[in-house]
């Protein structure tokens, strides 16, 4: 039975009995949810740029810095580092070709796995726009402008600013929107992906799912994200906001089926996390 099966199949048991333990949801201050997972800043800005450049598309770029994710790793705890030395090993054994092939196959041609956070929370809504409008405002605020051709939920590009730039807006930002990352986690594991290593590392930076996340995981398993039919015409979408709903629509996104590499991460960082 696959992860997603096994984890659909829990919905009626009793938590006490055998089903993954659950955090409770309490109010914590953005710092101690940061560290809610025992990693310190520093190792969290590790993990995050070591999984960013692992989900980027496999280019020549992406491929060279496969040594600099293995040094990275060897630095961090576990789950994390031998998640991610897991999934180094098993792509530079192949070639570029067969690595880029499965890379668009996996996350540009599946809708679970999408590597765009909005689309597990919002779908093709309204709302979408708005949520992209507030991560892109959280890039300005570090002096950061995403182009008209990138929509800024890009998992790789959001773990990337919060490794090089904000680490508490950036893992605000996972956390609003952990359920999506968790459907994909299960997702990767669920096919035998290669890059179910890198989702490990990721979940193991942020605090347990609680009742609330997992709940949000089993919908998004069974219905799948929100989809509107009408369009975004008299929804009062003004400025960015309706320009970054737009766009969603606009583009090849998770929903489209094009076999085709989704928007290239912009460059953030250049080497190391300082």
């Amino acid at each position: 039975m696959g992860a997603l099966a096994r984890l659909l199949s829990r919905r009626s048991e009793d938590p006490g009995k055998g089903a993954t333990a659950l955090a409770p949801s309490k109010a914590r201050s953005p710092r101690d949810l940061l560290h809610a997972s025992g990693m310190s800043t520093e190792q969290l800005r590790f993990t995050w740029i070591a999984v960013s450049w692992l989900l980027t598309y496999p280019d020549q770029e992406t491929l060279s810095r496969y040594p600099a994710v293995r040094e990275l790793a060897a630095g961090l705890p576990e789950p994390a580092r031998s998640a991610l030395l897991r999934t180094v090993d098993m792509l530079a054994e192949r070639d570029a070709l067969s690595v880029q092939e499965e890379y668009v196959d996996t996350f540009d041609t599946r809708r679970r796995g999408c590597l765009h956070l909005t689309y597990f929370s919002h779908g093709d809504t309204r709302r979408r726009g708005m949520a992209l409008l507030r991560i892109k405002q959280d890039f300005r605020t570090a002096g950061l402008e995403i182009g008209s051709e990138e929509l800024p939920d890009h998992l790789p590009v959001v773990l990337e600013y919060g490794a090089a730039h904000d680490a508490e807006r950036g893992a605000k930002i996972l956390r609003s929107n952990r359920p999506g990352v968790e459907l994909l986690r299960l997702h990767l594991a669920d096919i035998g992906s290669p890059w179910h290593g890198a989702l490990v590392a990721l979940c193991s930076t942020l605090p347990p799912l609680d009742v609330e996340d997992r709940e949000a995981v089993l919908k998004l398993a069974e219905e799948g994200p929100e989809n509107e039919t009408v369009g975004l015409d008299g929804y009062g979408l003004e400025g960015d906001a309706g320009d970054m709903a737009g766009q969603t629509f606009a583009s090849s996104g998770c929903d489209s089926g094009a076999a085709a590499p989704g928007p290239v991460p912009v460059d953030l960082l250049r080497g190391r996390p300082s």
